[in-house]
């Protein structure tokens, strides 16, 4: 048995660890309390079996590629990092990046990760076209919006419980740099960052870093980064025409101890952060991709800062109608705690492509939290006001929502369950997280 955890570190639990080395060998560990892990980078318990994990990064080969068209063909254990830095030179960049480049295409798909552009551009699996699948009752099916199409749906952001995926074909974007066009708009609170998040719908890339310490007038005061691809005739001389994507330099060598983190620490970071952000507003500058799109991949283990007991990240999805109130509820509550992150993003999201992504048309907020005192309890309160909002939780995120919690904001569940259900009639590709939100007991 292997101790294991997601990215947060938080829950840490024994699982038998399998390494398969060819497809076969992939059906052969598909048995009871088995799910797929890629690299590793949910947060919580998603990529960890209930009783036995199957790793799948030895299966990182691209099949095909047509350069005419953008279409690939690859194995579920290629890492982002790998497609932008093999093919971002020869002028193709997946259409939708999370916030790391460090994950798989089939964690990518079974999370159905968003970026930047969900407002105007969807999520990944909007550019999936097919996904070979190793069902939980020993079938290998190809399925796609065509062929298997309720298979296909319930895959893209699945979390890996319809099946193993084994192979994607999936739409590569035709770009002519490796560099972004960005503008920094300054806001003063909340109502500001909102008003600057809408009125840069017409960006393709659209985010939010949000002082989550600061309060009264000041509450939400944010630094929101619109992107566009730039263009060759916009690059300085002798510039290289797609950057070097480097390995992380620095790394966090130990867990720093718990105390590092609060009020006082994070709130001068978050001054000097927005101070030196506010200089930049207003104008254009064309920045590299790797830190537009990757602004922690510089810093390797940065999970450890938040000590060895983990942290927490929760990421909620408002509904657009009254948004502005449940929003500036959950930050209020969040800087009167004053020890959360001094990562706190907010963007606009669209419609989901499967039936469990978490997009829906709205605002989603994400805040890193340590794993401390009563943060369960705190985290739980939110929740609530999440719920009663219509709003939901990113299953690539969570550690400790309830079943109750979950079950009020993924309507589409029931239908997931059947389809799951015709998959693998004896449901054993289970997961830490399904055990938790939604298996029979």
């Amino acid at each position: 048995m292997t101790l294991v955890s997601g990215w947060g570190r938080f829950p840490v639990v024994d699982t038998e660890m399998l390494l398969p080395r060819s497809f076969e060998a992939v059906g052969e560990a598909v048995v009871a309390g088995s799910v797929a892990r890629g690299n590793g980078r949910a947060y919580g318990d998603a990529a960890i079996g209930a009783a036995r994990t199957i790793g799948m990064t030895a299966f990182d080969r691209v099949r095909s590629f047509d350069p005419t068209t953008g279409r690939i063909r690859l194995e579920a254990g290629v890492l982002l990092s790998d497609l932008i830095d093999t093919f971002g030179p020869r002028g193709f960049l997946p259409f939708v990046v999370p916030g790391t480049r460090f994950v798989s295409v089939g964690g990518a798909i079974a999370a159905d990760v968003h970026g930047k552009n969900h407002h105007c551009e969807g999520g990944f699996g909007r550019y999936v076209d097919s996904i070979l699948l190793r069902t939980g009752q020993g079938e290998t099916i190809e399925v796609s919006r065509e062929q298997n199409s309720d298979a296909f749906f319930a895959t893209v952001g699945g979390m890996g419980l319809t099946g193993v995926i084994l192979e994607a074909t999936m739409r590569l974007r035709s770009v002519e740099t490796g560099w972004i066009r960005e503008r920094v708009i300054s806001a003063s609170d909340l109502d500001a960052a909102m008003r600057a998040l809408e009125a840069g719908d017409s960006a393709t890339y659209s985010v939010a870093w949000i002082d989550c310490v600061a309060r009264g007038r000041n509450l939400g005061r944010s630094l929101i980064y619109l992107g566009e691809h730039a263009g060759r005739d916009e690059l300085a001389e002798g510039a290289a025409v797609f950057p070097v994507g480097k390995t992380p330099g620095l790394a966090v060598p130990l867990d720093l101890p718990s105390i590092t983190l609060n009020r006082y620490s994070i709130g001068a970071f978050n001054e000097l952060y927005y101070r030196m952000g506010a200089r930049r507003a207003g104008g254009d500058d064309v920045v590299s991709l790797y830190p537009y799109f990757f602004p922690l991949d510089s810093l390797s283990d940065w999970n450890r800062i938040y000590g060895r007991r983990g942290f927490l990240q929760h990421q909620c999805v408002i509904p657009e109608a009254g948004a502005r109130e449940v929003l500036g509820d959950i930050l209020d509550r969040v800087a009167r705690r004053g020890d959360a992150s001094f990562l706190a993003v907010l963007k606009k999201l669209g419609h989901g492509e499967g039936l469990l992504s978490f997009p829906l048309p709205g605002y989603t907020l994400a805040l890193d939290f340590p794993v401390k005192g009563d943060i369960l309890n705190f985290l739980d309160e939110i929740d609530r006001v999440v719920v009663a909002a219509g709003g939901r939780l990113y299953l690539a995120k969570d550690a400790r929502q309830s079943r109750a919690t979950f079950e009020a904001g993924y309507p589409a569940l029931p239908r997931f369950k059947a389809i799951r259900k015709s998959l693998d009639p004896a449901c054993s590709i289970r997961s830490k997280l399904s055990q938790r939100l939604f298996d029979e007991v």
